[in-house]
């Protein structure tokens, strides 16, 4: 697994215009396939009198699903440059769509890699992105006696908080960095006096 990605801040829209014709890009994340393909869908309902609605869109950490569409411009002039703009930044788990309005001056080849790369580009910078990092999820189990102390010993110490629940036990879900799960063993024992119970659980992703 990756140790971490990035992805897009937020869902939005960016706007450029080159040689009279107008370039929108709505950028989203998107957690699955589907999600990425109804985005697209819902974009190209937006603009149905858009002269092209191209998109690109990249999901996995590892980019296992990578795909592009070039809506009726030149082949690999809209859709591969927009996600070779996403692959260059690193962005995972997003999709990006740029609707193009045409302005009645032909752009070429490379005016258009150009255009629909940079769009997607614009897009990344004007809405951010945020860096997600791998972790180990682990649960502890302890006493209502200590809970209280222990919680606020985590936040104080940065650890991510997940979930807190309360039963016979108080068990607190967290989010470790792989290399941190011996030290962080240790500690637990230390400030609990061997009280509290680690439970490694699997992996998952989580902002820095």
């Amino acid at each position: 697994m990756q140790e971490q990605y990035r992805t897009v801040a937020r869902e939005g829209v960016h706007e450029t215009e080159v040689n009279r014709s107008r370039f929108i890009c709505a950028l989203a994340p998107a957690a699955t396939e589907q999600e990425a393909q109804d985005f697209v869908a819902r974009i190209r309902k937006e603009h149905p009198t858009a002269t092209h609605n191209c998109f690109a869109y990249v999901v996995g950490a590892d980019a296992s699903v990578q795909k592009a569409g070039d809506d009726g411009e030149p082949g690999g002039t809209a859709g591969v440059p927009m996600l070779q703009m996403l692959m260059r930044r690193d962005i995972r788990y997003a999709v990006a769509v740029v609707t193009r309005y045409y302005g009645g001056v032909k752009l070429g080849a490379g005016g258009l890699i150009r255009a629909y790369g940079g769009a997607v580009g614009e897009a990344l910078d004007a809405l951010g992105t945020v860096t997600r990092q791998r972790f180990r999820l682990a649960t502890v189990a302890v006493d209502h006696q200590r809970a209280g102390r222990l919680e606020n010993d985590l936040r104080a110490t940065g650890r991510a908080v997940r979930e807190v629940r309360y039963g016979e036990a108080v068990t607190i879900e967290i989010g470790l960095p792989e290399a941190d799960v011996e030290t962080f063993g240790a500690w637990l024992a230390d400030v609990s006096a061997g009280t509290a119970r680690l439970e490694l659980g699997g992996e998952a992703y989580g902002d820095v």
